[in-house]
């Protein structure tokens, strides 16, 4: 029987004893281990092969860390706006005001109406400051449906929601008397005071600015799309509100339902508000995040 090697040899055969032609035998034999053939064919040294695959892995690795780093962004700009939103239906606005970019930021602004801008930091603050918690009312919104969007170079994030919720109190006579009648129900009183009850529907479009690592609000919007006092409807009350100033100057209503106005603002809307009403068409005002690399290339709130 042939002897083609160690790989081919079986008990009983029979073995060269020379071992020159046992080398010879084994590299013209038929058979040829596979490492022999590996050996063979290397073209590519092996420290190269290592060189590549750390790299591949270095890279896969940077990879992780920016879409893990781009997550936690996310989540942050979305339990910034949610702790907001706790905050301002239980009357803590003064807590609100560190969730705003510092003072001196260039560019904040805020928009709650067609009325203006507000672009001074003593202006945006002056919503927040001050805000009481009057007895009877309650004021509770809800957050939905938001697209957030972390630019690519981490420093900025622009967030879009829709809001629906309720506004409701009650007001003294001495401040009612002065007050449109579409904002009161009518033929109700409690404790001798009016009620007001309203359902609210809302977008809010905010851009977010990070801060010594921490996401600040930058530019925030406030899009009111309709209000339904209970006993009209929406469109029985845009047909009576649409065009009164008490309903386009309103901030808030204060202690025994006193009304407390918007301040002047500093600059005139550039987007403006696409409210309900009943001579115009729904347009999409409130334009949807995007993906961007720096904020240079998208738009503002």
């Amino acid at each position: 029987m042939p002897d083609h090697g160690p790989a081919a040899r079986l008990p009983g055969a029979r073995h060269c004893n020379s071992g020159e032609r046992e080398t010879k035998k084994y590299l013209s034999g038929r058979i040829i281990p596979a490492a022999v053939l590996a050996a063979t064919s290397l073209v590519v040294p092996a420290h190269a092969q290592t060189d590549t695959s750390l790299a591949q892995l270095a890279q896969k690795v940077a990879q992780l860390e920016d879409d893990a780093a781009a997550a936690r962004d996310h989540q942050a700009v979305e339990n910034l706006f949610s702790r907001y939103m706790y905050l301002h239906n239980a009357f803590e606005d003064e807590q609100i005001i560190p969730l705003w970019a510092k003072e001196g930021t260039p560019g904040m602004s805020a928009q709650y109406s067609n009325l203006g801008k507000y672009t001074k930091y003593e202006k945006i603050m002056e919503y927040h400051s001050g805000r009481p918690s009057p007895i009877g009312k309650l004021l509770f919104h809800y957050i939905t449906t938001p697209v957030i969007e972390v630019a690519g170079d981490g420093k900025t994030a622009k967030g879009l929601w829709i809001v629906n919720g309720l506004e409701s109190g009650l007001t003294a006579p001495e401040y009612a008397k002065n007050m449109p009648e579409w904002m009161f129900e009518p033929d109700v009183e409690v404790d001798g005071k009016k009620v007001w009850m309203h359902n609210v529907y809302l977008k809010y479009g905010i851009d977010f600015i990070k801060q010594d690592g921490e996401w600040k609000i930058w530019h925030f919007h406030c899009f009111e799309v309709a209000r339904a006092p209970y006993s009209m409807g929406w469109i029985p009350f845009a047909d009576a509100a649409q065009d009164d100033a008490f309903n386009l100057d309103l901030m808030y209503i204060g202690e025994n339902g006193a009304p407390i106005f918007m301040p002047e603002p500093d600059e005139p809307a550039t987007v403006m508000n696409n409210t309900y009403r009943t001579d115009s068409a729904q347009k999409l005002e409130a334009r949807i995040p995007v993906p961007y690399e720096t904020f240079s290339e998208t738009f503002s709130y």
